[in-house]
């Protein structure tokens, strides 16, 4: 399998490369110096292996520490309408997140002090490739580089206070995405991989891919249809039934939980929970 991360060098240089194991070997170079640059410029297949550095030694990046845009898709899991007691629609809900809002894999969710309502939401993260505007979902599929594992934190209060998702989803640190890009040929069914949360070991959500409404070629003609998308950005592509906002007794994250997103070969995103100071 072809895992690319983002990461900061043990002497805090930001960086990318190719995952090993527990090995990450370096990629970037002067003219690609980031994983973004790479997907640009289409050289990512072909960067020739620079230094080796041990994955303990150097410090994870969100996947795309800077994407132009992050969309992501509400309601797209009928177990999730029906826990919200909304109504299907006829088009994907879209909203948008911040890269500040983000943080990697092994670093800490950051749990809004106006907040007491900080929900996981687990997703898979699809990275686009290519330029890509007005494409039919016939094609959409030759577009993406890869996938990531996302966990869409929300402040659900926020969320609420009016019919707009933003301010509930764009609070500085309070997403996860990671560990890594996984290209699509590492991949032999998607559909069929699970996208599965667990707070602090508890499983709390567990669909497979395949129970998306919307299906990813749909998503990406619809999204493109109205915003062109470039190299790195990125698309959430919706939670599964299950949020703690939903359960009775609610279930929120707090300083201290661990919340894991797994899908399948894509791999495990790991977060704990800490108070903003």
């Amino acid at each position: 399998m072809t895992r690319f991360v983002s990461f900061r060098r043990p002497d805090g240089t930001p960086s990318f490369g190719r995952q090993n194991g527990e090995t990450i070997v370096e990629l970037a170079t002067d003219a690609t110096p980031s994983l973004k640059a790479a997907l640009t410029d289409g050289s990512l297949a072909g960067l020739t292996d620079g230094a080796s550095f041990a994955a303990a030694d150097v410090v994870l990046l969100p996947v795309i520490p800077d994407p132009a845009k992050i969309l992501c898709v509400g309601l797209n899991y009928a177990e999730h309408v029906k826990e919200t007691g909304r109504e299907q629609k006829a088009h994907p809900a879209i909203f948008v997140r911040y890269a500040d809002s983000l943080v990697a894999d092994g670093q800490p969710l950051v749990k809004p002090a106006v907040t007491t309502r900080f929900d996981y939401e687990g997703e898979l993260a699809v990275i686009i490739g290519k330029p890509c505007h007005k494409v039919a979902a016939a094609d959409a599929m030759a577009y993406v580089a890869g996938y990531a594992c996302f966990n869409d934190g929300s402040a659900r209060d926020w969320q609420r206070h009016n019919i707009q998702f933003t301010p509930g989803k764009t609070f500085p640190g309070t997403g996860g995405f990671g560990p890594g890009l996984v290209t699509p040929d590492a991949i032999e069914d998607l559909g069929a991989l699970r996208v599965q949360t667990r707070l602090n070991g508890e499983l709390v959500q567990d669909q497979p891919v395949s129970d998306m409404i919307w299906d990813i070629p749909t998503v990406i003609e619809y999204i493109s249809a109205f915003t062109p998308l470039a190299p790195g950005d990125v698309i959430a592509t919706g939670t599964p039934g299950g949020v703690g906002d939903k359960r009775t007794p609610p279930l929120y994250m707090n300083a201290g939980d661990k919340v894991e997103v797994t899908i399948g070969t894509i791999g495990t995103l790991t977060n704990r929970i800490i108070d903003e100071q």
